[in-house]
């Protein structure tokens, strides 16, 4: 199939590289670390990569190696970027030593834990350069923790002979590198494991990590949707727009987008936590807003609703960290096994405190059904399949409906909804995410010839041209605590969430009580994005 003038560019776009990165580096070493809560407890479960230094590369002498091989796995959702981290890994394990090779673990950590691969060639990686998606090798959920996980893997990574694996993934599947990266140390194996900070949701990053790759990429994709959604808002002027966005318990997505486009309401999860809000009280403060616009002749205006939202909500997170329990075996750890879904949803019923199963029983059916029924992988509740924007509108409705018969509102409501979720996840990456992965792609391999293990490859100062960016890494255990998972006291990354007291909820803040009734002009001088140099994509102008 013939390429388009677009693909063809994109192929020929070659990512820029931190100036440390451009030729030989040597490793810098910082000062002991230790990780973000629960010390000791954390110490003494990986007693073999705790405590390590960051570390720093700078302009160093050129030395020669033997030739070596890389394993590489593309772990959880995708991320736009994720095809640029293999291609800068391979470009740097070549510029090591030509005769050295990388092999790609197909779907996931399944593809180690079952031996399937493939070896990447010149030709193989240049089809996927700067691409969106991760449909070179697949990816997949499976969990690397147990022994005989461990033990299959280490059979295929010696007879590839290779002698460091790297992991792309966000907060769970990096918190399995760890897990990983010990019990090779441990077992004195030989074998290094290195992360790769991927995630669009943005929730993994801390003083160390900036921010998470295919975030950019992902805001940029869903703000241009939403601009579109608020251009024909503003046309056809009689619908409210349901936005939910991707973002599983961070709505650092939801903020960036807001800042972006602008929307009359965007709730914000950690605020409505903070703030101890009923599902009552989110349904009337966007019901007040609609009943604001309403009196102003303006019948139409856009939601945007973060996907995570009814796990902050302080009653229903109670309820949901007691159906973790209830739904967890303990004698296992593993989730229970019922005979059909109507037996799990009695069965939690007969099993929750009664506080909680008021709550459940409070909600919509549907909603009820979800939350008593599968989690994730990792314990989770499946957050994107309860369709909150149907929810809210549905309860706002009812609300407006009640004040219209007590004579306090006289407009109308007609709603629709939207969940924007997969069309950002492997979108082309912005050159920003085309760099930054590259780059990361790049560093991990001066991590492995460094001989280390158990770090995140980083990179930092981004919001400086390419050139200026650091490179170096991050013991990973250095961002774990403890947090209960499945019944039991886990090692985990601790999530970042957004920050009420940061510049960019604070600039948010500032801006939507103007926002909620009439936007800014597009012939205006429209708001600028906190956590980037973007302009927003499109502006809502909401014309009296």
């Amino acid at each position: 199939m013939k390429k388009s003038a677009l693909q063809v560019a994109r192929a020929a776009y070659q990512p820029k590289l931190p100036r440390a990165l451009q030729g030989p580096v040597v490793a810098k070493e910082g000062a002991a670390t230790q990780s973000v809560g629960n010390q000791e407890e954390i110490k003494a479960m990986f007693p073999n990569t705790y405590g390590m230094p960051v570390i720093t590369f700078e302009a160093g002498e050129q030395k020669t190696l033997e030739p070596f091989n890389v394993g590489i796995i593309l772990s959880g959702g995708q991320a736009p970027g994720g095809h640029n981290v293999i291609s800068g890994l391979y470009d740097g394990v070549k510029s090591l030593n030509k005769n050295s090779k990388l092999y790609g673990f197909l779907m996931g950590p399944g593809g180690l834990v079952d031996h399937k691969y493939v070896e990447f060639t010149d030709e193989f990686i240049d089809e996927y350069r700067n691409t969106g998606g991760f449909d070179i090798i697949g990816s997949g959920r499976t969990k690397l923790e147990k022994t005989e996980q461990f033990e299959s893997g280490i059979e295929i990574l010696r007879k590839l002979g290779i002698k460091a694996l790297v992991i792309i993934g966000g907060d769970d599947s990096n918190t399995n590198a760890c897990v990983l990266a010990e019990y090779y140390a441990a077992k004195n194996y030989g074998v290094q494991v290195i992360g790769c900070p991927k995630t669009i949701d943005g929730d993994l990053k801390n003083d160390q990590i900036e921010t998470s790759f295919g975030f950019d990429t992902a805001c940029k994709t869903y703000s241009e949707l939403i601009g579109n959604i608020q251009r024909d808002c503003n046309s056809a002027r009689k619908y409210w727009h349901f936005i939910k966005l991707m973002g599983r318990s961070a709505s650092h997505i939801a903020l960036e987008c807001a800042l972006e486009t602008q929307p009359n309401v965007c709730l914000i999860s950690e605020e409505v936590e903070q703030k101890a809000m009923s599902l009552d009280d989110v349904v009337t403060y966007i019901a007040k807003i609609v009943a604001d616009r309403a009196a102003e002749g303006n019948n139409f205006g856009t939601v945007l609703i973060p996907e995570g939202l009814i796990e902050f909500i302080p009653a229903i997170k109670k309820l949901i960290a007691e159906l973790n329990e209830v739904l967890t075996d303990p004698t296992t750890g593993e989730s229970r096994v019922f005979g059909s879904k109507d037996e799990q949803v009695k069965f939690v019923k007969s099993n929750i405190a009664p506080d909680n199963l008021a709550v459940l029983e409070s909600l919509p059916k549907d909603v009820e059904r979800q939350l008593c029924l599968d989690r994730d992988p990792h314990g989770n509740v499946q957050v994107s399949l309860i369709e909150t924007e149907k929810l809210l509108s549905a309860m706002v409705a009812m609300k407006l409906d009640k004040w219209k018969q007590e004579g306090k509102y006289n407009g109308k409501f007609a709603p629709q909804h939207h969940f924007f979720g997969y069309e950002g996840r492997c979108a082309a990456p912005s050159n920003y995410d085309a760099d930054y992965c590259y780059s990361l792609g790049y560093n991990a391999s001066r991590l492995i010839a460094n001989g280390k293990t158990g770090y995140m490859s980083v990179i930092k100062n981004t919001t400086a041209p390419a050139a200026e960016w650091i490179a170096g890494g991050v013991p990973i255990t250095m961002m774990m605590n403890l947090e209960r998972r499945n019944g039991a006291m886990k090692p985990v990354i601790r999530k970042a969430l957004v920050e009420l007291d940061g510049a960019p909820f604070k600039f948010f803040a500032s801006k939507r009580e103007d926002m909620s009734i009439l936007a800014p002009s597009s012939t205006g001088d429209p708001a600028r994005s906190a956590t980037s140099a973007r302009r927003p994509l499109l502006l809502n102008k909401a014309n009296k």
